[in-house]
């Protein structure tokens, strides 16, 4: 019993996406089973691995199928979702949520920054910028698309700030490493001060230093805004093993789900 038709069996009838990881606890738990047969205790353990080189085959197969459907990897776990082309049908079968509103254009810059250039600080992020963060960053975390993951080792310990799975799954991204290039973002300059600096006026200001307006806003945000483009083009279906369109990038199950 092959491994990828295994793991494509468990991915068709999920109800939710599912990570290699996930999936390797099934296979460990249908092994231990008292009755298992010899091909299933066979899948005991199996190599995380082998378990991704499946995985991208049974992509590679479905994707040169040219099936109504395929199978995807968005924030580290793999689902079954319908192409894009087949959106008018689904929404008048099942009906579609509505995305969340839109980032407006200084979240998506500062979204950007903190993406090419994460782990990254409040002040690090107004150097580049040029402009006080304070509204829009609390609005980013509120939306759950970047979050706090440790201090910075400088005077005063600042808090550094990085994206969250939901980054990746309102983008439509495997991973980070699957981020547009914007090599012009990432050469920026930034200037790490020995305490932390404030945009306060009447206090200490920020160095002078390349900021995004002085590089081109539109030619750093342009890797993102092109991903939620792609990301929207697939909202109006549902995932395999759902009945009704989830979350903000619905897409639908093959036939016969």
């Amino acid at each position: 019993m092959e491994l990828k038709f295994v793991l494509e069996s468990l991915l068709f009838a999920a109800q939710k996406p599912l990570s290699p990881h996930e999936l390797r606890d099934v296979l460990n738990r249908a092994a231990q089973e008292e009755d298992a047969i010899e091909p299933v205790r066979a899948l005991l353990k199996m190599d995380p691995l082998r378990i991704d080189e499946a995985l991208k085959t049974l992509e590679e197969e479905h994707r040169t199928a040219g099936r109504s459907y395929r199978l995807v990897c968005v924030a580290g776990a793999w689902q079954f979702v319908s192409e894009p082309d087949y959106a008018p049908w689904l929404r008048a079968f099942l009906g579609v949520k509505n995305r969340p509103s839109r980032l407006s254009q200084p979240a998506l810059e500062t979204l950007a920054i903190v993406a090419y250039r994460q782990p990254i600080t409040r002040a690090e992020m107004e150097q580049i910028r040029g402009v006080a963060v304070d509204g829009v960053l609390s609005s980013l975390v509120e939306r759950g698309l970047i979050e706090q993951v440790g201090r910075a080792e400088v005077v005063g310990r600042p808090m550094q700030y990085g994206t969250t799975p939901a980054f990746l799954e309102y983008f439509g991204l495997p991973n980070l490493e699957g981020l547009p290039d914007a090599s012009e973002l990432r050469r920026i300059p930034v200037q790490r001060p020995e305490s932390l600096l404030t945009v306060d006026p009447g206090l200490a200001t920020a160095p002078e230093s390349p900021k995004l307006e002085d590089s081109g806003a539109e030619a750093l945000t342009l890797p993102l805004e092109v991903a939620a483009a792609s990301a929207d083009s697939e909202s109006t279906s549902v995932t395999a093993g759902d009945p009704k369109p989830q979350g903000g990038s619905e897409e639908a199950p093959p036939a016969g789900a």
